[in-house]
């Protein structure tokens, strides 16, 4: 209808107000030894499932979480203010899988897909030149590639990675992989069912082999397997060998997403890290309970600090097997043409009564995630410093390597790869929408602007939240990145245009489901 405002042109409005106007030039990275890299080069994206930046060292955090990365990243791009597109792994990984918002591709829940009308902006559809490979050890991701099969050249088996698997039942009713696994489980695993199951010989003989694989690894693990489901147990080691292998032996250019599991709940690190942070004076800052987000009397400030520091033994075994891919990939002359991101889907939080992301809370650590990318033949470290989002991942890759520049997207390309003739912020948003509909409007969400050094969140249409149904929060993250005076009331102006340009998206998400 003439006079409205299509998606794309708000985009770019937006863009314009929020961060001038941007005239895109492709520049030589400083520290670059090659400037004459001949595209297209190899891409290698490696997530690490619930990664917190706000619990990285390298970022500067209390504890030594990651001294291997902080070695790596003096050849490399590190992003500081690095957003995730939502704080849970389904929109998450969606925004990283197609540079779109949440509000956008709509996978809001447990096993949606992403959009029809925007399937074909994945990842894997862009790179149609490069021999594409995925694998996952979170099943939830798998919606996905299922869903961009005929874009992936090959699709590891989620099973395939695992010591203990539901592979078989998944193999025989992929179609109806949540179902299956449930009647597995129930059928099974008498551990998940108070003692119970449906069938006394499968309950044993799993049970027997599950013990089997516990008792070999034992000496290693502790703690205890790090599982999937209770049981699918892996050790990341097999996955980063796994990695290796296929890249090698892999056609290039090749483009590869891996999303491993650590340091996602549960925080079992094997017997080199644990322990490493006990007694050690760390103290987190003291943050008041959120009554509207937290999650009952169980989740004390005790509790908490502990899960904090398996959590953060976690990092340290991701950060090892991080610093061992990197260095096999070298020693096999794979990084020469090979562009690496390290990122994640979201964070984790150890704080207001909340525990791991099972939450509406929009807080920094669970929203704010690592992003390293390692260039090929660069020697130099370069910190970026201004706000990202994993809506620019996608359009950076394709401009990298000389691919068609992305059009649809609601990402640009990183610094340092172009130059903007404004240095005004740009404005970063994540969403979350557990609770609501695919195909309706939003009414029931969690929403963040990030403008320069301003975050407002609006939270609306959720349960907890009472009769007023809503919430609005705004925080100065320069001087108080840890979010404890809310100055919504301090500051209406500033607040006010956030927020009215946090609703002009949101009415143009909706439009379309009107």
């Amino acid at each position: 209808m003439k006079g409205q405002v299509s998606r794309r042109d708000f985009l770019k409005v937006a863009g314009a107000f929020s961060g001038g106007a941007v005239v895109p030039r492709l520049i030589a990275a400083p520290g670059l030894k090659r400037p004459g890299l001949t595209p297209p080069a190899n891409v290698l994206i490696v997530v690490f499932d619930a990664f917190s930046a706000c619990n990285v060292g390298l970022h500067g955090y209390g504890r030594a979480t990651t001294p291997n990365l902080e070695k790596l990243a003096q050849r490399a791009i590190v992003y500081h203010n690095h957003y995730a597109g939502a704080n849970w792994t389904v929109p998450g990984t969606g925004t990283l899988l197609t540079g779109l918002l949440p509000w956008t591709h709509r996978a809001f829940n447990v096993n949606q897909p992403v959009a029809d009308e925007v399937a074909d902006a994945n990842l894997f559809h862009e790179f149609k030149g490069h021999h594409r490979i995925a694998y996952s050890h979170n099943p939830l991701v798998y919606t996905f590639l299922h869903q961009f099969r005929k874009d992936i050249d090959r699709i590891i088996p989620n099973q395939e990675l695992f010591l203990t698997t539901d592979g078989l039942v998944q193999t025989l009713f992929r179609n109806d992989d949540d179902v299956s696994t449930m009647s597995w489980m129930r059928a099974a695993k008498k551990e998940l069912n108070g003692g119970y199951s449906y069938s006394l010989f499968l309950s044993d003989f799993y049970g027997r082999r599950s013990a089997g694989v516990r008792d070999a690894y034992r000496a290693a693990f502790p703690r205890g397997l790090p599982s999937i489901r209770e049981d699918n147990y892996y050790v990341l080691e097999q996955g980063i060998d796994s990695l290796r292998d296929h890249l090698v032996q892999s056609p290039q250019p090749f483009l590869a997403y891996f999303h491993f599991m650590p340091p996602h709940e549960p925080y079992l690190s094997p017997r080199e890290f644990l322990n490493s942070f006990r007694d050690d004076g760390f103290v987190p800052p003291d943050k008041p309970t959120d009554a509207d987000f937290s999650m009952g009397a169980r989740v004390t400030p005790g509790f908490l600090g502990r899960m904090r520091r398996q959590y953060d033994e976690f990092i340290l075994y991701v950060d090892r097997e991080f610093a061992r891919l990197h260095r096999m990939l070298e020693e096999a002359g794979v990084l020469d043409d090979t562009w690496i991101v390290l990122t994640s889907d979201h964070g984790e939080l150890f704080e207001r009564g909340i525990w791991k992301h099972s939450t509406a809370a929009l807080y920094q650590p669970v929203i704010r995630v690592p992003l390293m990318i390692f260039e090929p033949g660069r020697t130099e470290r370069l910190d970026i410093r201004v706000a990202t989002s994993n809506t620019d991942v996608l359009p950076t890759l394709l401009s990298v390597t000389g691919q068609q520049p992305a059009t649809n997207r609601e990402g640009t390309v990183l610094p340092p790869f172009w130059e903007q003739e404004s240095t005004a912020p740009r404005s970063i948003y994540a969403i979350s929408a557990t609770d609501n509909s695919p195909k309706a409007p939003l009414t029931k969400a969690s929403t963040m602007i990030v403008r320069g050094r301003y975050k407002l969140t609006f939270y609306f249409g959720q349960f907890k939240l009472g009769a007023q149904s809503m919430r609005i929060e705004l925080y100065d993250i320069e001087s108080d990145p840890d979010e404890l005076h809310d100055l919504y009331a301090s500051e209406p102006r500033i607040a006010a245009e956030l927020l009215d340009e946090l609703k002009a998206g949101l009415a143009e998400a909706d439009r379309p489901y009107l």
